[in-house]
């Protein structure tokens, strides 16, 4: 099972504080939240405006007039959040990211650079740098028997101890458009979904997933 460090570059999130002393990345989910009010009680005014009480948005970042914003919410520099994105709370957004079209966040963590442009829900999941959403792809974030989520990698089984975790993607990942990430998915940095994809367990990095019996590993 991929850590962290394995995953992620810290250096490309507002976020890495967050991080610190965890082991796999679901660990944070519980404590974003929280963090998020810290932080953004820390963010320079000149920065960062804060229009209401727990949502702060870099003054370069460009927000549509339809997307609703809710806290507690940090939009980091030059993050763009398009018509009718939808953000619930609980949710960093990246330097340079793009929430677009109907896109549902909920307790996430956008690394910079990140992009989900059209159609996308993602919740209870954190996207590495450049991680992109293909159009209708989502994170489903709760089994149907509503049990705690456990990540599968192999024969390997590691309890979430989380009703609730979508996935995890590693820096530059590309997921094909209409795919969906099921609870606890984990795909490895520069990994790519084929569009329509039903995605479950570890992927690992550099490999591109054709369905589940076919993950080639990148020359």
């Amino acid at each position: 099972m991929m850590t962290i460090a394995e995953l992620f570059h810290l250096d490309d999130t507002i976020a890495a504080p967050l991080f610190g002393g965890k082991t796999y990345p679901w660990e944070v989910l519980g404590e974003l939240s929280d963090f998020i009010l810290r932080l953004g009680a820390t963010l320079p005014a000149e920065e960062f405006d804060h229009p209401e009480e727990d949502v702060w948005i870099a003054k370069d970042a460009k927000v549509f007039p339809s997307a609703y914003i809710g806290g507690p919410c940090i939009i980091d520099h030059e993050a763009e959040i398009r018509h009718c994105a939808f953000i619930r709370g609980s949710a960093i957004v990246g330097k340079k990211a793009v929430v677009g079209n109907s896109v549902e966040l909920k307790n996430v963590v956008l690394f910079d650079f990140v992009q989900t442009p059209h159609y996308n829900y993602v919740g209870d999941s954190i996207l590495g740098s450049h991680a992109h959403m293909g159009a209708g792809s989502i994170t489903s974030n709760v089994k149907s028997d509503k049990t705690l989520v456990v990540v599968k990698d192999g024969r390997e089984q590691i309890p979430t101890g989380r009703k609730k975790v979508g996935a995890l993607l590693g820096d530059y990942v590309e997921v094909g458009c209409n795919s969906v990430l099921n609870p606890g998915t984990v795909i490895g940095p520069h990994s790519t979904v084929y569009p329509t994809s039903s995605v479950r367990g570890v992927i690992p990095p550099n490999a591109i997933y054709k369905d589940q019996n076919t993950i080639i590993i990148k020359k």
